[in-house]
């Protein structure tokens, strides 16, 4: 049907855009999460957007198998990814991240309802100091060239506004 990327800055109001368009669907709504809590204050983040989500929706919470998860969303149902970032931090120095994120952006983009994917934008910024973040940054950008590549919209993400990319 279609896919859905929203990418921007952290805090830009992605998440509850995404929220917002999953719930105006007249279908049943999936929640990919792909955050682990490693530390108290992403357990806190993670309880956080789990009280912002309504009671009804089905959560799969899936930190490296993003493709197997996205098989798991039944056919017509609205899925939430949230997010692309995380998932690229989880699988990016032990896994090949472009050929797993290029599956599962094939998988995403060919579901019969809608997908929509949350990502950050974290190239933006200086270059980092250090060999590991730039390799994620790098890593991150590739994922999402390819999701938005694949998708049928797409948009930036800066303070809770959209800017479409063509």
């Amino acid at each position: 049907m279609t896919l859905v990327v929203l990418v921007g800055g952290a805090r830009s109001g992605k998440s509850r855009l995404a929220l917002d368009r999953a719930t105006r669907e007249a279908a049943p709504v999936v929640f990919v999460a792909t955050g682990e809590a490693g530390d108290d204050e992403m357990a806190a983040r993670i309880e956080r957007h789990r009280e912002e989500r309504p009671a009804e929706w089905r959560t799969i919470e899936e930190p490296v198998e993003l493709e197997r998860a996205l098989h798991a969303v039944p056919a017509g149902a609205t899925a939430v990814v949230d997010c692309l970032s995380l998932w690229v931090a989880n699988v990016f120095e032990t896994r090949p991240v472009e050929e797993l994120a290029a599956a599962a952006a094939r998988v995403a983009s060919a579901r019969s309802g809608l997908t929509i994917a949350v990502t950050n934008e974290v190239g933006f910024g200086i270059v980092p100091d250090n060999a590991l973040a730039r390799a994620y940054r790098d890593a991150l950008g590739w994922v999402n060239a390819t999701w938005v590549e694949a998708a049928d919209e797409a948009y930036l993400v800066v303070a809770g506004r959209t800017l479409r990319l063509t």
